[in-house]
């Protein structure tokens, strides 16, 4: 009998969940075949059997278990089952055409009763105001009008034998469900929750807002979108421009880049940009590494794939470690304006918002223009007030002339080599 244990997944994980079981207590399983799906407070890892045989479950699903315990045991001695032989095809005869039958004769519609009109059950007005401010469940009232319908009268009864009242009104209005469900949190919900109060609590956390026009960037979109996704397969949005803009304007101010070591900021000569993804177990944020150095269409493949493989579960521990920025968008929500909290260690987390058409007073004018507020949390330990601002001006700057994202200054003045 071989015993199959939970392998070690990753530096200082010690437990994980047995979140769902892809074979049941007897099958047979071939070798290297996923067994189960197993939850750290990090990621989600496949288990396979080591060889073939009839298994036994150990560690029932929704349990938590160490690394090293038996998950479950594998019978290596057990045959496997042999194939069901395939059924004898029986050659059809051809079936004999029955008489045609004569069409009948449309039956006339049932006559309505009372039982079936649409008023039965139904209140008038008088009757369902009288009944909402007592706390009357209708449906419990016998109508006695025409057709079943509920009277001020029937409601007035039922109050008085007390049948159809559903409590106090202050406490169940008009008798709504009640019910409760409690659920177990996943490890992975819990270290989310423990790193977001940590970020909280252990960072001088402050935010700073801006708000930048996306008209050039939405006109640019709209006229290279399509040809943008014919060569190099792949869509055209918003992410890649925040990238791209957010990397430039990281090495301009390396303090936004930085983390706090112990007693020492370490600065970044690179960007590895996390970006945060919401999923049916919690948000993830997979990191996309060397950003500045990645073309439009290399970040937008970067975006997709992360974005797949944290949906799917399938994200690995090195995928989601070692960010030195994060990008948020709860635009996709419906979100208009947030304080985005600080995925620690890092010091710094841009939050992008919905797009949404405002006026604006322009060169004496109002106009509207399709705007987008903009978030930046950071920690006031590593980043002054200065940078921050600096920082987001650039980045608005940036993504209001996304002709200058490719050297980040003004491809003109870089033509005639002007400051």
């Amino acid at each position: 009998m071989l015993e199959v244990k939970i392998p070690p997944v990753g530096e200082s994980i010690s437990e994980v969940t047995i979140s769902n079981w892809l074979v049941k207590n007897g099958d047979y399983v071939e070798r290297d075949q996923v067994l189960c799906e197993m939850e750290s407070d990090k990621a989600t890892f496949e288990l396979n059997a080591e060889q073939a045989g009839t298994i036994t479950i150990v560690i029932e699903a929704g349990t938590d278990a160490a690394i090293g315990d038996v998950v479950c045991k594998i019978d290596t001695s057990a045959e496997a089952p042999a194939e069901a032989p395939k059924a004898e095809t029986k050659k059809e005869e051809p079936k004999k055409e029955a008489p045609k039958a004569e069409p009948a004769k449309a039956e006339a519609p049932a006559a309505k009763t009372d039982s079936d009109s649409y008023a039965k059950g139904h209140a008038g007005p008088a009757a369902a105001k009288l009944a909402n401010e007592n706390g009357v469940n209708l449906s419990k009232v016998q109508g006695t009008a025409k057709g079943g319908r509920i009277t001020k009268a029937d409601v007035l009864e039922a109050l008085k034998s007390g049948a159809a009242q559903v409590g106090d009104l202050s406490l169940t209005g008009t008798g709504g469900s009640r019910e409760q469900e409690k659920k177990k949190m996943s490890n992975l919900r819990k270290t989310i929750a423990k790193r977001l109060l940590a970020a909280k609590n252990e960072t001088a956390m402050l935010t700073t807002f801006n708000e930048v026009d996306m008209g050039p960037i939405m006109e640019l979109r709209t006229q290279y979108k399509d040809k943008f996704k014919e060569t190099h397969g792949v869509g055209l949005g918003f992410m890649s421009f925040f990238t791209k803009a957010c990397s430039i304007a990281l090495l301009e101010f390396p303090a936004v880049n930085g983390i706090i070591e112990d007693d020492s900021i370490v600065f970044h000569d690179y960007v590895d940009m996390g970006v945060a993804v919401s999923t049916p177990k919690g948000l993830v944020v997979p990191v996309i590494r060397n950003a500045e150095s990645l073309t439009m269409d290399g970040i937008e493949k970067a975006v997709v794939e992360v974005a797949t493989k944290a949906r799917d579960g399938k994200l690995t521990l090195e995928e989601m470690t070692g960010g030195t920025f994060t990008l948020t968008n709860g635009g996709v929500f419906g979100s208009l304006m947030s304080t985005p909290i600080l995925n620690s260690p890092q010091s710094a987390i841009l939050g992008m918002h919905k797009i949404q058409d405002r006026p604006m007073a322009i060169n004496g004018k109002v106009e509207i223009r399709p705007m987008m507020y903009l978030a930046l949390s950071y920690d006031h330990r590593v980043i002054d007030g200065k940078e921050s601002v600096s920082f987001l001006v650039r980045v608005k700057h940036l993504l209001e002339n996304p002709n200058q994202l490719l050297f980040g200054e003004d491809p003109t003045k870089l033509l005639l080599g002007l400051k």
